[in-house]
């Protein structure tokens, strides 16, 4: 595939250079709080049964595109079969997804293989990579993997190969090359609910084959990332480092409790970390991330920036049902990954 540099806009949807769109939807942190990150107002932005026949729609990644927003939707139907939606909105808000499910074009014959053996598409991340969009998400074949396509329009959509051998989810791109190959964030995992998880980053020359696996962090014990961590949002690079927002997960006796956290990566080694928040940003405390499907989850997946106006606005899953938007400034989310 040939591939061009984009032109840089305004605001990206994590680092790399995007073309421009409308205003990333924004409130003020509330009167009194000192919070770094906030929690919107209009909270749940996206209904579980928005759809006809959607049980929940969740972790899912949203992009600024054109003169408004496009984005990638985890949508669980009534049958319970998990899959991908594409999804347009003009503010970021309101939003108009297809009842359809994305129906991937293979980019190569090899490609029909692991189509054919479909289960399920879940757990979507979208980066600005060069010339086009992204989409990685957690694909079925023979147990969960990385799933990684492209588009240009979010109406066609180009299936590549599976990035990893199963068992391994929450796949998330660099929005550019590091050291001139491409970089995934990446969490190994099993077969079921893992009781454990650390994050990876692995290189490829063509995004097909992947390989120089490197650990990047673990959990932390006897804190509210004891148990796993995950990566959330496509990193977005700073002048200290590249800023990644997380998910880690403790276990209490009620279950596993996800939350969100930061921390900061070298911007030439992003398997090396140079900082890390030592409490969380958000954790599961109002009523819409207490209770759902599946209680006490906090899922960020994507993240707005407006670094004009020192703003980012972070989509995340709330108790595996609906979709929620949280805002901080960037300057306050470094800091905070600093540990400062």
């Amino acid at each position: 595939m040939s591939r061009t540099d984009g032109g840089a806009g305004e605001h990206d949807g994590g680092g790399g250079p995007a073309p421009a769109a409308a205003p990333i939807p924004w409130e003020d942190r509330p009167p009194g709080s000192g919070a770094v990150a906030w929690r919107s107002s209009r909270n749940p932005i996206i209904p579980r049964g928005l759809l006809p026949r959607s049980n929940s729609i969740f972790n899912s990644a949203v992009v600024p595109f054109r003169d408004g927003f496009a984005g990638v939707f985890r949508v669980d139907d009534t049958t319970r079969t998990m899959n991908v939606h594409a999804g347009r909105s003009r503010d970021g808000i309101a939003w108009d997804i297809d009842p359809v499910p994305i129906r991937f074009l293979p980019a190569d014959d090899r490609v029909r293989e692991i189509q054919a053996t479909f289960t399920h598409a879940y757990d979507p991340r979208v980066t600005w990579l060069e010339d086009r969009w992204y989409v990685t998400w957690c694909n079925g074949y023979h147990g969960p993997t990385i799933g990684i396509a492209w588009t240009q329009d979010f109406e066609s959509f180009h299936q590549l190969d599976n990035a990893f051998l199963p068992f391994n989810r929450n796949g998330v791109l660099f929005p550019r090359r590091v050291g001139g190959r491409y970089l995934m964030l990446n969490r190994p995992s099993d077969s079921g609910h893992t009781a454990f998880g650390d994050i990876f980053t692995s290189e490829s020359m063509d995004l097909v084959h992947w390989g120089r696996h490197r650990h990047v962090m673990g959990p932390v014990p006897w804190t509210w990332e004891s148990t796993k961590v995950g990566p959330g949002p496509t990193p977005i690079e700073t002048d200290e480092g590249w800023l990644l927002i997380y998910h880690g997960v403790l276990t209490s006796c009620n279950g596993f409790v996800y939350s969100m956290g930061a921390a900061l990566l070298d911007l030439d080694e992003p398997w090396r970390v140079i900082g890390r928040g030592g409490d969380y940003l958000l954790s599961p405390q109002v009523a819409y991330e207490q209770v759902g499907d599946v209680p006490n989850v906090v899922f960020p997946c994507a993240a707005l920036v407006d670094r004009a106006a020192d703003r980012v606005s972070i989509y995340y899953g709330a108790a595996d049902t609906v979709t929620c938007l949280a805002h901080a400034h960037l300057s306050d989310l470094v800091a905070f990954a600093r540990g400062r």
